[in-house]
């Protein structure tokens, strides 16, 4: 099999292709959208076919680069189910499997860090792709994006350190070096969840922790979860369409939206979902006055609650989730809904008002560590 671990030295994250040497069907695992060019370029004196982008959780740190990938070479996007990521392919369970070529990659759910992360397993080559799971030698953190050490201490000694003691394990990040580790040495040296740590003092040493908010989370994060496209269709591309309850617009991909300058005049009148996470809503963007906070991943079944002809208008960071989240509802019947266009940061652009929830902060600029 060929395989390249890459680096990212402004964020520390590694970035793996893996790839058949027969028939060049490769994978990435948690490419980094700054470095899109260099792997396009990799992948081609390699000759080599991009099948799949995968993730191994929804990144605080660092914008990936699968959604670009899949415009520039038509990949797949693969996620954990549980990220909440509907912009992806795929949302993977433990169970399923990545096939390329003759390869597999076995998935593993592995929460604790966040709810949605997976780790990677090819068991024919003894190589295990953890994510922020296990760190050499150390841990991802839990105090933020549904982070729970109980949950990680779990999936750890389940999922990741139950495999063959002489199983390469490959990190997310590393920042002192290192490069790779085994089973067997994080049974032996891990400080936090090797050496017979218990579940206790795991939880204890895990809560104690101060650590700095994490410098990019509220760029990461909405951007991750918009699979890393972040850049809305022109005004230019959009189809004025006619509507009884709205001046509506059609992008170019068939979303029906509304402008900003609308929204604010008819609030009163509609229904404004906002489909972000928990952490973007209180975040330092805001959120519009009397907004519903729905996640993505919940919609579906809060919206069986709602009236069919209700008009809804969906907010998210960028238009691409709430683009998403409008077309789930009008294939679901809802007659009466869109996305706003540009999204919040359009909406603030254009001076529109929001609510600020401002929580205690610490600062991020001495963010570099073996936690994150």
């Amino acid at each position: 099999m060929l395989f390249r671990q890459l680096f990212d030295a402004e964020t520390g994250t590694y970035t793996y292709l893996l790839a058949d040497e027969e028939t060049r069907e490769a994978v990435v695992i948690d490419p980094v959208r700054e470095q899109v060019a260099r792997e396009v370029e990799l992948l081609a004196e390699l000759g080599c076919r991009l099948l799949f982008a995968l993730e191994t959780h929804v990144h605080a740190d660092h914008v990936t680069g699968g959604g670009v990938l899949r415009e520039r070479l038509g990949c797949q996007l693969v996620v954990g189910a549980r990220t909440g990521v509907l912009t992806a392919d795929r949302q993977v369970e433990t169970g399923d499997l990545i096939e390329f070529g003759r390869h597999t990659l076995e998935v593993r759910e592995t929460p604790g860090h966040t709810d949605g992360c997976v780790t990677y397993v090819c068991r024919e080559e003894g190589m295990a792709f953890t994510g922020d799971a296990l760190l050499i030698r150390g841990c991802g953190r839990t105090d933020f994006q549904q982070g729970d050490p109980r949950k990680l201490y779990a999936s750890v000694h389940e999922q990741i350190l139950s495999l063959p003691p002489t199983t390469r394990l490959y990190p997310g990040h590393d920042y002192r070096g290192r490069t790779v580790t085994t089973v067997a040495e994080e049974q032996r040296f891990n400080l936090r969840l090797g050496k017979g740590r218990s579940l206790e003092d795991f939880v204890r040493l895990m809560q104690q922790l101060k650590l700095a908010y994490p410098q990019r989370i509220d760029e990461a994060v909405p951007a991750n979860m918009a699979s890393g496209v972040t850049t809305p269709e022109p005004a230019s591309a959009l189809t004025p369409e006619a509507a009884d309850w709205a001046e509506l617009f059609r992008t170019e991909h068939g979303v029906p939206v509304v402008t900003g300058a609308w929204l604010t005049s008819h609030a009163s009148g509609v229904h404004v979902v906002d489909v972000r996470e928990a952490v973007e809503f209180a975040g330092p963007l805001g959120h519009i006055a009397g907004a519903d906070l729905v996640p993505l991943a919940t919609l579906v079944a809060r919206a069986e609650a709602w009236r069919r002809d209700e008009p809804i208008v969906t907010v998210c960071t960028y238009g691409v989730r709430s683009g998403k989240a409008a077309t789930l509802l009008r294939d679901r019947g809802f007659s009466r809904v869109a996305s706003l266009y540009d999204g919040l940061l359009g909406w603030r652009a254009a001076g529109h008002p929001t609510v600020e929830v401002r929580g205690d902060r610490q600062d991020a600029s001495d963010w570099q560590g073996m936690d994150i």
